[in-house]
């Protein structure tokens, strides 16, 4: 994990945004282990992974695309190895996304 301090940083909606949905994501997985320690029907648990699976995804992207309109166009600006460097972990980023 890096220890750059990222674009989130001052902006508030962003980050309320982000925490907002990580809060339904916790949500809907605390209901999954519900269902699971109450032998609630195995599609109907698979249905509710699903769901949070896609909830995930959704913030990954969103997250993705703020890093993209803030870092990766502040490191353009830069230029040099800046820019490089900030494309690589990009382009890192997007390969374990589509391999999720």
């Amino acid at each position: 994990m890096s220890d750059q301090h990222g674009h989130l940083e001052g902006n508030d909606a962003a980050v309320q945004a982000h925490l907002k949905r990580l809060r339904r994501i916790e949500g809907q997985v605390r209901g999954i282990q519900r269902m699971v320690e109450e032998e609630k029907y195995c599609i109907d648990i698979l249905t509710q992974v699903s769901a949070a699976t896609k909830a995930l995804q959704a913030l990954a992207l969103s997250l993705l695309d703020d890093h993209m309109a803030h870092c990766l166009v502040d490191a353009a600006r830069q230029g040099g190895a800046e820019q490089e460097q900030k494309l690589k972990e990009a382009s890192e980023a997007i390969a374990r996304l589509v391999k999720s």
